[in-house]
């Protein structure tokens, strides 16, 4: 591999901070600069080592990514609102990486991957579609704002990686909202037959790093366009139910199943923070064909998300299920 100096924006967010690890396992002839708008825990910081230069900017304020992207040969545009409030998500998912892709395309960057999400489809049932067997449909400004986002991406000549849903510690919104839905609706939801597409964050790590390094003669290195990135195999929502009882992160196992409007209506007879749109996300068919990008980046995808649960299991155990702050 040749040498490789990477920015990185929101370095210190979930996914971010997972790629941050792994390029700092790839070698002396991997440089990062990490761009964050708040400060790296130390532990962070003592972890990324001094291959890492940190950088404060906010996608917000186009200014402050002045002169971030310069010398880079690889930028990963991680960073991303996904919380309610509108402008917000306007001003860093839609402009702010519009002007990430911007002052890349300014320092003469050749290589931009962006991290976007499935959830740009919509409501489902969505049953093992590819990318261009759907047309997005968006309900939400996090949502919608990202998909705005992805478009200076594409049209500089980047990729674009449409992730499910993400799992591991970290994770501050898909496992707290099943615990919030379960203490809500204590019972199978719909027989636990609905599925969707997940990925361990260590495992999209490793795939959103593999395109970042990849060697110009590679595959990889040429891709462009969107591809969807999480593990290929759907995940039943009555499997994932059952290994978080197994590691204590709920407190028991389903002991009936109930029928989908009995779920609605006890979703919504008890107060909690999961809205019933994200609660048919999380319980009913959303998944979606990957397989190509892990060939492409030439990696293997791994046991999956259930075999990676144990690892964060103690997170959630100790987080629960609160509103994501």
């Amino acid at each position: 591999m040749s040498v490789r100096h990477v920015v990185v924006t929101g370095a210190t967010g979930f996914v971010g901070s997972a790629v941050l690890r792994r390029l700092a396992t790839a070698g002396p002839q991997v440089t990062v600069c990490a761009v964050s708008r708040t400060p790296p825990p130390a532990t962070a910081a003592a972890t990324a080592g001094p291959a890492v230069r940190w950088a404060d900017a906010d996608l917000a304020d186009a200014d402050s990514l002045r002169g971030v992207c310069d010398g880079a040969d690889v930028v990963l545009s991680l960073a991303s609102y996904t919380g309610p409030d509108a402008a917000r998500c306007e001003a860093v998912n839609s402009a702010g990486t519009a002007a990430v892709v911007a002052e890349a395309r300014r320092a003469g960057v050749g290589r931009i991957v962006q991290l976007s999400t499935c959830a740009v489809y919509g409501p489902g049932p969505h049953r093992g579609q590819d990318v261009g067997e759907l047309t997005p449909a968006p309900v939400s400004p996090a949502s919608r704002s990202r998909l705005t986002g992805e478009q200076p991406v594409l049209d500089a000549g980047g990729l674009v990686l449409r992730a499910g849903l993400v799992l591991g510690r970290g994770d501050r919104w898909v496992v707290p909202a099943l615990v919030d839905a379960f203490r809500r609706v204590p019972a199978g939801w719909g027989g636990g037959e609905g599925t969707a597409s997940f990925v361990d964050v260590d495992d999209l790590a490793r795939l959103i790093t593999a395109f970042a390094l990849a060697d110009g003669t590679s595959a990889a290195a040429g891709t462009t366009g969107i591809l969807h990135a999480h593990h290929p195999a759907p995940v039943r929502n009555g499997d994932l139910m059952a290994a978080l009882a197994e590691h204590g992160v709920l407190p028991t196992r389903p002991a009936e199943d109930w029928p989908w409007h009995r779920c609605l209506e006890a979703l919504a007879a008890r107060p909690g923070w999961v809205s019933e749109r994200q609660f048919t996300l999380l319980a009913r068919d959303h998944w979606y064909r990957s397989d190509t990008a892990w060939q492409l980046a030439g990696t293997e995808p791994g046991p999956g998300p259930l075999a990676r649960l144990g690892a964060a299991a103690q997170w959630y155990r100790e987080r629960g299920g609160p509103v994501p702050g």
